[in-house]
């Protein structure tokens, strides 16, 4: 494999930490052009400095005094704002990881995208909200997609070498979070400590609360239709507690192909990282005789709602998936902010939904009108229910 050039949008999170770890791990591997980090100034120049980056982007303005103070002494620019954001995701790198997380990720993304870049998508809103407009910037660019989410990296390792026309359908596994076994009358009293206590996978605090209310594997659902052109109907959601088959492929000779791996987000960003090839992660191996069983179970729609309106949004198309996208930000923001409680989420979801318009959006502004439409329609349902 030759030395590959990098960028890591949102390194500071999750999904960036770990990238970096595994870059860290192969220094001959991998040359970092451009970090970046939406507040977090000093995990930003502390990644920089390690990696030797050329620019490190904070997004907000007003931190980027610090930055530079941060980065004397270092051949590492810093910049601030939309514009550097932009720089950071179309510049010099040739593989990008899209690690920023919710709508504000949408535009970095494009402009990546539109340079025609190798993108690891760690942000599924941005195919949730304009997957169209992605896809089709995709083709025109000559762009590669590489999906980064443990499912939908599963289902693409599991597609390798075989035809589209040969899929029967796509099968989602999804751990069911920390409130799997418990009922709507449990659920209603549950604080944000409790919803973010994923039992399996160590995430950020949004998308954990999406694995506890399960919207997360609604957005995944949408994410899947955008990169693997299937329809709703041609895939389906499976509990899997254990979290060791992280998706599957069904093929119409009744051959079904699994992706087993450790609960480790290091195992499908190396794959990315190092696509067409492979590269050696930390990561535990699976002792399949230790963990003795593996279980499944269908999903539950009446106590996790959110599944059910995330395939509605699809299916209804236009402006329905970014509504919903953005009603559910607004919303888990509310509840880990205790402004609301844990199943008034999916309430704010469904009557944002049931406002949008049937209109699809024909730009990436669209798409940005409509998710700040949303937004605001979501504070205004919040602020009726503290009336």
């Amino acid at each position: 494999m030759s030395r590959r050039t990098v960028s890591i949008l949102g390194a500071t999170g999750s999904v960036g930490t770990s990238t970096l770890d595994l870059i860290e791990r192969h220094p001959d591997r991998f040359e970092v052009v451009a970090l970046t980090a939406a507040r977090n100034v000093a995990a930003l120049a502390d990644a920089a400095r390690r990696t030797y980056a050329k620019l490190a982007v904070i997004d907000d303005e007003a931190l980027l005094p610090d930055l530079k103070q941060r980065l004397e002494g270092t051949n590492c620019r810093a910049a601030a704002g939309k514009d550097a954001l932009a720089e950071a995701a179309a510049g010099g790198a040739g593989w990008i990881m899209a690690a920023i997380v919710g709508c504000a990720g949408l535009e970095p993304v494009m402009a990546a995208i539109d340079a025609g870049r190798t993108v690891a998508l760690a942000n599924k809103e941005s195919l949730v909200t304009a997957g169209a407009l992605m896809t089709e910037a995709a083709a025109r660019s000559g762009a590669a997609i590489l999906p980064v989410d443990s499912e939908h990296n599963a289902i693409f390792q599991c597609l390798a070498g075989n035809r589209p026309s040969d899929v029967a359908k796509l099968v989602l596994t999804a751990s069911g979070g920390p409130f799997r076994t418990k009922s709507r009358d449990e659920m209603a009293a549950m604080t944000p400590e409790q919803a973010v206590a994923h039992p399996n996978w160590s995430m950020g605090a949004k998308i954990s609360i999406d694995s506890a209310t399960m919207m997360n594997k609604g957005l995944e659902l949408i994410e899947a239709h955008h990169l693997f052109g299937l329809a709703s109907e041609r895939i389906d959601i499976l509990v899997h507690p254990q979290s060791v088959v992280h998706s599957m492929v069904e093929f119409i000779d009744g051959s079904v192909l699994a992706q087993l791996g450790s609960p480790d987000m290091r195992i499908p960003i190396a794959h990315a990282l190092a696509w067409p090839e492979r590269m050696e992660t930390p990561a535990q191996r699976l002792d399949l005789a230790g963990l003795a069983s593996l279980t499944f179970e269908a999903p539950d729609d009446e106590r996790f709602p959110a599944l059910k309106a995330a395939r509605s949004a699809l299916e209804a198309g236009g402006a329905a998936p970014i509504a919903l996208n953005a009603a559910n930000e607004e919303a888990v923001a509310a509840f880990l902010q205790r402004r609301i409680g844990f199943l008034d989420i999916l309430g704010i979801v469904v009557e944002t939904m049931a406002q949008a318009s049937a209109e699809p959006p024909r730009s990436i502004a669209d798409v940005i009108d409509i998710d700040r439409e949303a937004r605001a329609k979501a504070t205004h349902l919040m602020s009726e229910m503290a009336a």
